[in-house]
């Protein structure tokens, strides 16, 4: 039986992107209804505990939380994303752990107050992507046989940086020849390109920007020379 889908979004959330992506590679069709988290509308609060996006809502009945949304999706949905072996499967979920992780970074360096927070935000990044550089296979995917979820989550991660380049390579990733090449890969695949509406970028500056951090003062010097 054909399940009604329907994803509860907002147009900058990263953890939203991973499921779209999840749900574009299996094929399975769903509806998107993005959500002002600064005026969280009361129906919206009633489906997510946590107040947080994604919630997917199956036949009526919500899912929060995106890495047990994307579980749910792997034991219901066609088109695998995680390996069959366990042990692979355990790996790849640490992984998506540690994507996760370098969320938080990023969050922190668009909110460092300063050059010297800035400065230090960037090194923890430069130092985890450098782990993700050791652990990859050197392919279009961190899987070398197929796309899973560990893209879908790092796709969102490299999104990102497609704006903060623009003030200088922060987080050293162009040192990282195989990470660059999954990056690259990634960006062109139409799951991840779709995960997000065309005026993604313009909203992420704009978000930045409002923050009053360093790296907003570094794009607006930037914008201001262009």
């Amino acid at each position: 039986m054909t399940q009604k889908l329907t994803l509860i979004s907002h147009h900058l959330c990263p953890y939203v992107q991973r499921v779209a992506i999840a749900l574009a590679e299996k094929g399975m069709a769903f509806e998107r209804i993005d959500i002002d988290l600064g005026n969280k509308p009361d129906w919206f609060l009633k489906l997510s505990p946590t107040g947080k996006t994604p919630v997917l809502v199956v036949d009526g009945r919500p899912i929060f939380e995106s890495s047990v949304i994307l579980e749910y999706l792997e034991e219901v949905g066609p088109n695998p994303l995680h390996p069959a072996h366990p042990l692979d499967r355990a790996e790849h979920r640490g992984w998506m752990e540690y994507g996760s992780s370098i969320l938080n970074d990023i969050a922190g360096l668009y909110y460092a107050p300063d050059a010297g927070a800035f400065a230090e935000k960037a090194d923890a990044l430069r130092a985890k992507f450098v782990r993700v550089e050791e652990r990859l296979p050197g392919g279009d995917f961190f899987d070398p046989k197929q796309l899973s979820l560990p893209d879908a989550v790092f796709a969102p991660v490299f999104r990102y940086f497609e704006t903060i380049d623009a003030v200088g390579d922060v987080a050293g990733l162009a040192d990282l020849p195989k990470l660059s090449r999954w990056r690259a890969a990634l960006a062109r695949r139409d799951s991840v390109r779709n995960a997000v509406a065309p005026d993604y970028p313009s909203r992420l500056r704009a978000f930045i920007l409002a923050r009053g951090s360093h790296l907003a003062s570094l794009l607006g010097q930037v914008r201001s020379a262009a």
